[in-house]
């Protein structure tokens, strides 16, 4: 396999899984702009980890995700308090204070950056992708899933229901700040050097188009909408001085076309429906009567 190609499914690999960190709190109806804060998180302290205390990237690459969800953890409370836009505007604010320390701490190579002697390979950062997948899936396939849904539907309602909506929240939060941490200590051991001005709030809000692009209604959004933007603009890369302005427009014609995502949980359900057509049509008139 050539390093280019290598290197494009490692990205995809990667972004597959700050898509995964971004969907858990845009499921509980959160928008946390602050994911590239919490994957800088993940990226520097696995890579600490590995250099300075030895441990083995197997390790340390999820023990930085944990770091993560723990910082993510300390400040839900206060966070969490916010709603709507001023909630996106206390996640931006708190990347940009990540982005900002970082840049301030020579121990890990401040504004010049952080080499990473350990080094995974391919099929380390796609196992690693896989089981953010699967573990996403079989999440939302719990009453966690139901419950997080209710809360992004309608918090009044699923508090009425008797659902700990804070709770969830909290939770979806530090879940996928974990996940976005797991993330970046993937970039940071594959790619062997890290720098802080990676993680600024132009990754943050790509991360969070991965998931508005594939869809918020199915686990299935967020690994489409991630691939459209790693592998679209390599497919253009023909046209290398239009590509970055046909992809721009695709996806705007895409999202005028498909606001909803796309990929739907109605779309789901039809592919996996084993009724036939008929069957379905009874069913559905029978509840659209009921």
């Amino acid at each position: 396999m050539s390093g280019y190609l290598e290197g494009i499914l490692v990205l995809l690999a990667v972004n597959v899984v700050f898509a995964y960190g971004a969907y858990l709190p845009l499921s509980a109806g959160q928008l946390n702009l602050g994911m590239a804060g919490f994957a800088a998180l993940g990226a520097y302290s696995s890579a600490y980890m590995s250099n300075v205390l030895m441990f083995d990237p197997l390790l340390a690459i999820p023990v930085g995700g944990i770091l993560a969800g723990l910082v993510a953890l300390i400040v839900a409370v206060p966070i969490l308090r916010t709603r709507g836009i001023y909630l996106a505007l206390a996640t931006f604010a708190l990347g940009q204070v990540v982005q900002a320390t970082i840049l301030n701490l020579e121990v890990i190579g401040g504004a010049a950056g952080y080499p990473v002697t350990a080094f995974v390979r391919l099929p380390v950062v796609i196992i690693f992708s896989l089981v953010v997948v699967i573990f996403v899936w079989l999440l939302f396939a719990t009453r966690f899933g139901l419950a997080v849904r209710a809360v992004h539907d309608d918090e009044r309602v699923a508090d009425l229901m008797g659902i700990e909506v804070r709770g969830f929240q909290i939770a979806a939060f530090v879940i996928g700040s974990c996940i976005a941490g797991i993330g970046g200590g993937l970039y940071a051991h594959h790619f062997s050097f890290i720098e802080a001005q990676y993680f600024n709030i132009a990754l943050s809000i790509t991360i969070v188009l991965y998931v508005l692009l594939g869809g918020t209604q199915t686990v299935l959004g967020p690994l489409v909408g991630a691939a459209v933007f790693t592998l679209l603009p390599e497919v253009l890369r023909a046209s290398q001085h239009w590509r970055y302005v046909i992809f721009a427009a695709g996806i705007i014609v895409l999202m005028a076309l498909r606001p909803q995502g796309m990929i739907t949980g109605a779309q789901i359900r039809r592919l996996f429906d084993w009724r036939s057509p008929g069957q379905r049509n009874l069913v559905e008139n029978r509840e659209g009567g009921a």
